[in-house]
C-alpha cells in the first residue's frame, strides 16, 4: 500500500517506544490512528491525547470502524507481539496489509534521505543529537527516535525538507528493512544471541546492513570496530571515534563541570565545542551525530549551537537529583559495555565519591550469555544491588536468574539481592552519596517514587532539592 492511500493505520503492541513514533507520524498525516497495548502506560496516555484511539483488552470487537477497511487501513505490530494475538489473526483473516514496524520506515526511507544511526549501543543518544542539530539549522529534518527527547518531550519530530533522521534498530534484524542515504554506526559488541546466535552472525547482519545504503550515500564507522563493511560502488567511507578516525575530537577540557573539545574533521577543525549535556560518552556520541550532520550540509555554528543546547534523552544518564549531599540517575543501559561507559561516565563526574549502582538485568539470554560481563562493569562500583531479573519477551531459562551476576561480583564489593517489590524498603533503609538505577526493565518505573522519597529525605535533612 502506498503511502497517499492509507486513510487509517492501527497499531498492535503501540505503546512500544518505535510502535509510537510511527504512530505519532501518522497522526500528523491527518490518519485515523488506533491501537492495542496491554498496558496503560504514560506513552500510551500521551497518545491518546494527541488523538489516538487505544483500547487495553485483546478484542476484535474494540478495533473501530475506520480501521475494518482492507484498502485504505495498514496495520503495523512489534515483533514483540505472539503470533496468535486475537487481533492480529483477525486482520490477517481479513486480508490486510499487516507490516512490522521496520518495514514502515523502510518505507519512509526509500521516500526521502534516511539519515540512519545503527548500533548495539549509543543510538539513541547519537541519532537525538544529530536530529536535533538538524532540526534547528537551516536544512531541518523529521526524526523517528528510539527515546524521548528533552528538547522536543517526543520521540518523533516534525520537519520540513527531505531528510530524516531514523534510530536502525538491529533487533530482529529490522535494520535490514531500510535504505539510508547515510548511515552512522556506533559500535558493533554482540548482543541479541537470541537471534542472531553466535558474534559472526551478528557481524554479518551488520555487514548486511551497510550494503543497503543507497549508491552516492556515505557510512560513518567507529574506528576500531570488527565489522567490516559492504558497500555498494559510490558510497564514501569515513571513521570517527573519541580520540581517532577521520572525525574525531581533540583538547577536551573538563572544568567547573562543562565539556568543550574541538571537532577535527578531514577539512579543518571547529574549535570549542561546548556539550550541553557534560557526560564523557557524549564526547564521542557528539562526534559521530556531528560527523553526519556536517556532511549532510550543516555549517559549523549550526553543529556548534546544536551540542550546546542539546539536553539529552529521558532515562540515558539521566539525572534526577543533583546535590552537594546526593547524586541520583537512571540510565537505560542494559548490554555489559554500556553499564561500563555508565560507570566510568560516574567514576569521572563524582571521582571520590561512593557510587552505589541498583540494576535489574533484561532478558534470560543476555544474561545468560554475558552475566560474567556484566558483573565486571558493575564492579566498577562500591555497592551493587541486582533486582530480579526482568523477562520481556522471553521464557524464564532454567538456572538463569540475577544471582549468576551476583556471585561473579569482584571479591569484596558490597552486594544485595532483592526482589522488585522490595526496592522502595531497600532505599528507604539506606544512605546513598551517588545512586544510578540501571536496566531496561520496569524497576525504572519505581524511579519516580525513588526520587519523591529521597528528595523528602533532603528536604527533612534541611538540604537543597
Amino acid at each position: 500500500m502506498e503511502l497517499k492511500d492509507i486513510r487509517a493505520a492501527y497499531f498492535i503492541g503501540a505503546g512500544g517506544i518505535g510502535m509510537s513514533a510511527i504512530a505519532r507520524y501518522f497522526i500528523s498525516r491527518g490518519t485515523v490512528v488506533a491501537g492495542y497495548d496491554r498496558t496503560h502506560s504514560e506513552l500510551c496516555r500521551q497518545l491518546e491525547r494527541e488523538g489516538m484511539l487505544l483500547h487495553y483488552e485483546e478484542s476484535v470487537d474494540e478495533i473501530p470502524h475506520a480501521c475494518r477497511d482492507p484498502k485504505s487501513c495498514l496495520v503495523v505490530y512489534t515483533p514483540a507481539v505472539p503470533s496468535d494475538h486475537k487481533e492480529l489473526e483477525w486482520f490477517r483473516q481479513q486480508g490486510f496489509e499487516i507490516e512490522k514496524r521496520a518495514q514502515v520506515l523502510g518505507t519512509i526511507t526509500r521516500s526521502s534521505h534516511a539519515l540512519c544511526v545503527a548500533g548495539t549501543h549509543g543510538k539513541t543518544t547519537t541519532s537525538a543529537m544529530a536530529a536535533h542539530i538538524m532540526h534547528q539549522s537551516r536544512i531541518d529534518c523529521t526524526a523517528f527516535l528510539g527515546g524521548i527527547t528533552k528538547n522536543y518531550q517526543t520521540n518523533y519530530i516534525i520537519g520540513e525538507g527531505d531528510y530524516v533522521v531514523i534510530e536502525a534498530d538491529e533487533y530482529d534484524r529490522s535494520f535490514h528493512q531500510l535504505e539510508p542515504y547515510m548511515s552512522v554506526i556506533t559500535s558493533t559488541d554482540p548482543d541479541h544471541l537470541d537471534i542472531y546466535g553466535t558474534e559472526e552472525a551478528y557481524l554479518e547482519g551488520f555487514a548486511v546492513y551497510t550494503s543497503l545504503i543507497r549508491p552516492g550515500g556515505t557510512l560513518i564507522v567507529h574506528d576500531g570496530l570488527k565489522l567490516k563493511p559492504r558497500l555498494k560502488e559510490g558510497v564514501r567511507l569515513y571513521t570517527y571515534g573519541r580520540d581517532s578516525g577521520q572525525f574525531h575530537a581533540s583538547n577536551i577540557r573538563m572544568k567547573d563541570g562543562e565539556f568543550t573539545f574541538d571537532f577535527v574533521h578531514p577539512d579543518g577543525v571547529i574549535a570549542d565545542v561546548l556539550l550541553g549535556q557534560p557526560i564523557p560518552i557524549n564526547v564521542e556520541n557528539a562526534v559521530g551525530a556531528m560527523s553526519m550532520a556536517m556532511l549532510a550540509g550543516c555549517n559549523a555554528e549550526e553543529l556548534k549551537y546544536g551540542i550546546r543546547t542539546y539536553k539529552g534523552v529521558d532515562r540515558r544518564f539521566d539525572f534526577k537529583i543533583k546535590t552537594p549531599r546526593l547524586v541520583f540517575l537512571s540510565d537505560y543501559a542494559h548490554h555489559p559495555r554500556e553499564v561500563e561507559e555508565s560507570m566510568k561516565s560516574i567514576r569521572a563526574l563524582y571521582e571520590g565519591r561512593r557510587l552505589t549502582a541498583m540494576f535489574q538485568p533484561h532478558l534470560y539470554s543476555r544474561t545468560r550469555d554475558f552475566y560474567r560481563e556484566f558483573a565486571s562493569s558493575l564492579s566498577l562500583a562500591d555497592d551493587v544491588v541486582l533486582v530480579d531479573l526482568y523477562p520481556a519477551r522471553e521464557e524464564p531459562i532454567p538456572g538463569v536468574s540475577s544471582r549468576l551476576i551476583l556471585d561473579c561480583l569482584r571479591p569484596g564489593i558490597s552486594k544485595t539481592l532483592i526482589p522488585l517489590a522490595g526496592v522502595m524498603d531497600y532505599v528507604g533503609n539506606h544512605d546513598f552519596d551517588v545512586l544510578i538505577v540501571l536496566g531496561a526493565g520496569d524497576l525504572d518505573d519505581k524511579t519516580p517514587e525513588i526520587e519523591a522519597m529521597l528528595k523528602e529525605r533532603i528536604r527533612k535533612e534541611g538540604g537543597e532539592e
